[in-house]
Formats: structure tokens, sequence, C-alpha cells
């Protein structure tokens, strides 16, 4: 049964591959912002929404019910002119097979966000120069989200997306904005590509496929299988703690699938979770009181 529901959803990631890309929603909060003119922020809304969701990240057509599910949520903190200050929530998730579940696959927040904008001045991206840095931390994130999403269908899948954000990464060092570069800190954007794309991580990667495709996408048939091989996952993901206990990676997924493993092992058929709990614990010591609600 296993061997059959790899290979239609590595048939499935085919298809995707052959079909348009993102079904995003893009929301920019300025509720910070003093003042009754709003208008900027509206016209910036729907420039980034018909941005990420008209253009062609692939060089492939995607059907509308293959599309990527995903979220942008833009919060301005401060204004000066025409200069943005503040934080991007990027959020995207994935069917689960034979179910109505979407699984969430990437949930990560960025504080390292600033840009300039005119309102009406058009979205573009280069791939060869940089152009903004609003349009490049946006397109950054495209890419990272493809990636995410093609690593839970197929084995490091996602190298060819992640290749391309590391792109816009390298093309943005120059530009002075914080999050492209090693020293802006362990949480940056450059920390996270740069993690994605190293043999270090492997397991990682390996991880994220495994949890999707040998866990989740088998619950609907055999559940209990669907939680050892969870269960597994999750001590491939202690091996990297063992060796690098603060790897960004681990709450990269953490902040992803806490609350999903949660409600996995606190639901029928019974899995002796002791061994789980105890890894869960020191993998994300910060999401104790939920792994203590796993029974």
């Amino acid at each position: 049964m296993y061997k059959i529901i790899r290979i239609f959803f590595l048939l499935t990631f085919i298809t995707q591959l052959s079909a348009q890309e993102l079904d995003c929603t893009i929301t920019v909060n300025a509720d910070k912002i003093p003042g009754s003119n709003k208008q900027v922020f509206s016209t910036l809304e729907s420039s980034l929404n018909e941005f990420v969701n008209q253009k062609r990240w692939t060089n492939f057509n995607y059907k509308a019910q293959e599309r990527i599910s995903c979220n942008l949520t833009l919060t301005i903190l401060e204004q000066t002119g025409n200069d943005f200050k503040g934080h991007i929530q990027i959020q995207s998730s994935r069917p689960v097979f034979n179910s109505t579940y979407l699984t969430p696959v990437f949930n990560f927040k960025d504080d390292n966000f600033s840009f300039q904008y005119t309102e009406f001045e058009p979205l573009q991206y280069n791939e060869n120069t940089f152009e903004s840095n609003l349009v490049s931390v946006v397109t950054f994130y495209v890419y990272t989200i493809l990636g995410m999403d093609a690593d839970t269908f197929a084995l490091e899948g996602g190298s060819p997306f992640y290749t391309q954000a590391q792109n816009v990464l390298v093309l943005a060092q120059q530009s002075g904005y914080k999050g492209w570069n090693q020293n802006d800190g362990t949480k940056s954007r450059f920390t996270l590509i740069d993690n994605l794309l190293s043999p270090t991580y492997t397991m990682f990667r390996t991880s994220l496929y495994e949890y999707h495709l040998k866990g989740l996408d088998v619950m609907s048939t055999n559940s209990k299988n669907g939680k050892k091989s969870i269960a597994e996952t999750i001590l491939k993901l202690k091996s990297i703690y063992d060796s690098r206990p603060n790897a960004f990676l681990l709450r990269v997924f953490m902040d992803s699938k806490a609350d999903e493993i949660v409600s996995i092992f606190s639901d029928g058929p019974r899995y002796d979770t002791f061994k789980l709990k105890e890894d869960l614990l020191k993998i994300s010591p910060i999401n104790a009181a939920k792994w203590n609600k796993i029974k």
C-alpha cells in the first residue's frame, strides 16, 4: 500500500511541476501607523497579490486546484516618508492524501524587514539584478515556499527552488538591508537558505519528506503506521539536535508542526509516546506545555 501511495504522490508532484504555482493571500497590516490616509497600504497589498499570484515563478503551468496555498502578512510598524519597517510572516500548507486536511509546511516570521515603496510603482523581479528589498524579500520566500512544498513530495525535491532563493540572497547582499548576510543573526534569511542547502542538514530534508509522505499521507489507510513513521521522523530530528542543539531548522520545523504533532499523538490508535515526548522535550523545550498534553 505504501508503494502505491508513494507512486501516487510522486506522480502528483510531477503533475504539479507541469501545471501554475501559488494561491497566495498577501495582507498588509498598517494598524500601528498613525494617520487616516492608508491608501498607500491598500495599493501595496493589491500590487503584491498581483505580483505573486500572476507571475510565472517556474517554467510550468499549474492547474487552479494544484496551486500551493500560502499567506504572507506584512506588518508595518514604522513609516518615514517612503521608508517602511516591520516584519513579515510566511505560512504555507499542502493537502494530506485522501483527506480535506491541509498540513502546515512552513511557518516563519522574519523581523529583518524594511523597504522603500512609492505608491503605484511597478513591482518587478529581475533574476540578474537587485531591484528593491521589497521585491527581493517576497521573491526569496516564494522560492522557499516552493522548495519546502517540493521537499514534502520528493526527497530533496526542493533543491532547484532553494537555489533560486539563494540567488536572490546573493544579489541582495550588497544592498545594505538586514537579513541577507551571515552577520545578521541566527534567524535570518541567510541562515535559513544556507541551512536548507547545506549537506550538514540533509537529515532535516529527509525528515520533511518522510514526515509527510510516509507519515501523514498514510494516516487515512493505516494510522498506526503513520504515527510510527512520524515518531521515527522525530527520532531523526533528535539526531540533529544531538550534534547541533541550536540548529535553526529544528525551530523552523517545530514552529510549523508542534500543534499538529500534539493532535496526532493525542488521538487513537494508542501509541507508546514515552520516548517521543522525551525527544520532543529535548528538541523543543519552548513547547514543553504542548508536549505534556500528549497522553
